[in-house]
């Protein structure tokens, strides 16, 4: 995702599930994120993929973060749907805050490895996009604390 990619936030819901695509996951495990290296990159990103047909956002959600950090439960919300444009292409997806309650071992996927940081590594795959999801990821969390 470029420099040039344009991002859009919208309410949770907004969208028709028949719109959206891809799925992003800050997940969060002892106050710190989780964060996964692809085997085939040496940079970290947050848990995320494709919906597949006849799939619901939050099944992918489940699935993908099983798939790429080995979580078999979590506590997840919906807290975003999103747009991303890139060279007049236009796809969405949804953002899930999830606190995970219980990991096993990694399962063998396309990640080489996952990292528990309180920080996101400055090696992210696709930048832009990361610190905008991060960003909107950390607010959240910020107002869940006032909120409780």
């Amino acid at each position: 995702m470029s420099d040039s990619a344009t991002i859009k936030f919208f309410p949770p819901d907004m969208l028709e599930l028949l719109d959206l695509t891809y799925v992003i996951i800050g997940a969060r495990e002892q106050d710190k994120w989780i964060f996964v290296r692809h085997k085939e990159r040496n940079s970290w990103e947050l848990p995320a993929g494709h919906i597949e047909k006849e799939e619901s956002s939050v099944d992918a959600a489940v699935r993908e973060l099983y798939e790429e950090t080995g979580t078999t439960k979590a506590d997840m919300t919906a807290i975003h749907d999103y747009s991303v444009n890139i060279e007049g292409s236009t796809r969405y997806g949804r953002i899930y805050y999830a606190e995970v309650i219980q990991r096993e071992k990694l399962p063998e996927t396309e990640i080489a490895e996952i990292l528990l940081s309180e920080r996101s590594p400055a090696s992210a795959t696709y930048p832009y996009a990361h610190w905008k999801f991060i960003d909107v990821l950390e607010s959240y969390i910020t107002n869940k604390k006032k909120h409780c």
